[in-house]
């Protein structure tokens, strides 16, 4: 990323990797500003092949990969860190996520981020956000998924609450409409599972707490091109006009040409799980009616690859809010980055990973690493791991929180190897380097006072660490010279040996 943020690229690209559709887009990057350049869409329909056990089948993967071997053709000639995929509910449900993710990366060229709904929910808002007009007016977003759906209340470019629900358009279907059939039964019995759903946030998503609501995505724009083509709306989705359409689609039975000739069949399988879910959202949050955005994940996923790009990243004011909110000693965070900066300025890469992108995530790691205090001293590091593994963290994707909490959680006592081994590459192999790093760091800045010497030397290899010192300064702290005596201790079981002079 460091590349990038020096010489930003031509062009930038998100891949959304959904329940039921793969997206890209690709747009040309002009002095800041997104110049949308090329789509692609391909219905992929990974939600349908999760199994009882919630494994992906091999079948799904191959129609999964297959697509997206198609979009990496057209991204390989972008540089490392101008594009950001993501997948969304189905992958984080499946069990074998992992798996797939090493060969869907390989096949897309690059590397595929899974997030938590609530951060769908916030890229969502901020890709419709770009589409609308900045008018201080409070807006209800709902983005029906093939897996989840997102609901979001904010203002201008500000998401003030978000909630994701486990149901979408491809998991309604399947569950409520085998095979396409419709009856008023099987309808009713969908709404009222969305709406059983919905129901703990329902008061407080309800139409006196915005003014107005926006749909995003497949199912609202497939909807509003219906009842606008039967002449039952002008220009949005209005509840006569769902009403209507509801009655049609009872009426006939199932989905199909005959009936829809102006629906992509594409949608066919999934169109009235999509409906009762969006019949449900009306009905229990009192929506009259709902104008439809053009933006959605990938456009909010292209801005805030363009913050990252620019320095206005919005994983370091979560990192910096997450800090503040345990209390954390800011001046002795000054210190172990000060230190690490004097490490890392002697050294030029980990691994496959910059010393610029090193640097971000130990000074993430370092603002963060006493957050567990809050809950108890007693092992501190990892009550905070288990903070940063499970909150929901504005920015950072699955992957980046189990990165972040595997470096607060080994910054002190025993090293367990056996925990990179977990994490994805490139980061398997950096983070053990890195992790070192900061614990060092963190040791040689235990008296909380100070300043240590600026021209303490470091050399770093894979199984060894030699630390050189300024003549006579560890004898005059010999505290910290009994604090280096433990840590070789500690790290001599992973294989590292820790020389100090």
């Amino acid at each position: 990323m460091s590349q990038t943020q020096k010489h930003p690229p031509e062009h930038v690209a998100a891949v959304d990797l959904g329940s039921n559709s793969f997206h890209m887009v690709v747009a040309k990057l002009r002095a800041g500003e997104l110049i949308i350049v090329d789509r692609l869409r391909e219905m992929v329909r990974l939600g349908a092949g999760l199994d009882a056990q919630r494994y992906l089948t091999e079948e799904a993967q191959q129609r999964a990969l297959a697509c997206l071997d198609r979009f990496g053709q057209r991204l390989r000639d972008l540089p490392p860190g101008s594009v950001r995929a993501v997948g969304t509910n189905t992958l984080r449900a499946a069990r074998n996520a992992g798996q797939f993710l090493i060969r869907a990366e390989k096949a897309l060229g690059h590397p595929i981020d899974i997030i938590s709904g609530i951060e769908e929910a916030r890229l969502i808002y901020a890709g419709v956000a770009q589409s609308l007009a900045t008018d201080g007016r409070r807006r209800l977003v709902v983005d029906i998924g093939g897996g989840s759906t997102e609901y979001v209340i904010g203002v201008d470019k500000v998401p003030l609450r978000k909630e994701s629900v486990r149901m979408g358009c491809v998991s309604m279907s399947l569950a409520y409409f085998p095979e396409g059939k419709v009856t008023g039964k099987r309808f009713k019995n969908a709404v009222i599972a969305a709406q059983y759903e919905l129901e703990p946030f329902q008061y407080a998503f309800r139409s006196d707490h915005w003014d107005e609501a926006v749909g995003a995505s497949g199912t609202a724009r497939a909807i509003r091109k219906l009842v606008i083509g039967r002449g039952w709306s002008k220009d949005r989705i209005t509840l006569e006009g769902l009403n209507r359409l509801t009655e049609t689609l009872l009426s006939l039975g199932r989905v199909d040409k005959t009936g829809f000739p102006d629906l992509n069949p594409d949608r066919y399988p999934i169109f009235p799980g999509g409906l009762a879910i969006l019949y449900a959202t009306f009905k229990a949050l009192g929506i009259r009616e709902m104008q439809v955005s053009d933006g959605a994940l990938r456009e909010g996923l292209l801005y805030d690859l363009v913050g990252r790009i620019y320095h206005d990243d919005i994983r370091s004011r979560t990192v910096a809010a997450l800090a503040t909110r345990y209390h954390v000693d800011l001046q002795q965070v000054a210190r172990i980055q000060a230190t690490l900066k004097v490490f890392l300025d002697q050294i030029p890469s980990i691994g496959c990973i910059d010393r610029e992108t090193a640097e971000q995530w130990l000074n993430w790691a370092a603002s963060l690493h006493e957050i567990g205090f809050d809950i108890a001293h007693s092992q501190y590091h990892k009550h905070g791991a288990y903070i940063i593994e499970n909150a929901d963290l504005p920015g950072f994707s699955r992957q980046d929180q189990m990165l972040l909490a595997t470096l607060v959680r080994l910054h002190r006592r025993k090293f367990q190897f056996k925990l990179f081994k977990e994490l994805p590459r490139p980061w398997k192999e950096a983070a053990r380097p890195m992790s070192v790093l900061l614990r060092l760091a963190i040791v040689l800045n235990r008296s909380r006072q100070g300043n240590l010497p600026v021209d303490i030397k470091i050399e770093l290899s894979e199984s060894r660490v030699v630390l050189r010192f300024p003549s006579q300064w560890l004898e005059n702290h010999p505290l910290t010279a009994a604090d280096l005596e433990q840590e070789a201790r500690n790290l001599r079981p992973a294989g590292i040996e820790l020389t100090y002079l």
